[in-house]
């Protein structure tokens, strides 16, 4: 099939497996992968969130998010607490350990989106993320439209 018959399903999943795979070699360094990615920067700016919370914020399935926390509570990533207003519940918040790494991670992506981009001419840069981040408004849109 030549290239241009390509779906833009089929591109997009191959240029993202591509930059995941990118993101991974970097965040390895620091003892990270991108599938934790989503539950550090949503508790970047919040002290502590539910499994609930983090797989809304994260656009994430619940067995999904209660796999990836088990996973970065056992390396140490997050910790777990009690939730005072749900006895049932518990709260997630980053270890003392992973809020230090913040800088380091937040330079590893930095680097592979630049590497990412580094096919296009840097005027054209900003230009295909703006095109990119209205595709993905409108899908989104398209999408809770239907629900």
């Amino acid at each position: 099939m030549p290239n241009d018959e390509l779906s833009l399903g089929y591109l997009m999943h191959w240029g993202a497996r591509l930059l995941r795979r990118l993101a991974d070699r970097r965040l390895k360094a620091i003892g990270l992968s991108t599938a934790h990615l989503p539950v550090i920067n949503a508790l970047i700016d919040n002290p502590a969130l539910s499994q609930k919370a983090l797989a809304e914020i994260a656009s994430i399935e619940q067995p999904t998010m209660a796999a990836t926390l088990a996973r970065m509570e056992r390396d140490r990533l997050v910790e777990r607490r009690p939730d005072p207003d749900d006895k049932r519940g518990a709260l997630y918040s980053l270890t003392p350990a992973t809020r230090r790494k913040i800088g380091a991670i937040r330079r590893a992506v930095e680097e592979v989106n630049r590497e990412a981009l580094s096919g296009l001419p840097e005027t054209q840069r900003p230009q295909f993320r703006r095109q990119l981040e209205t595709m993905i408004r409108a899908m989104d849109r398209l999408l809770a439209d239907e629900s």
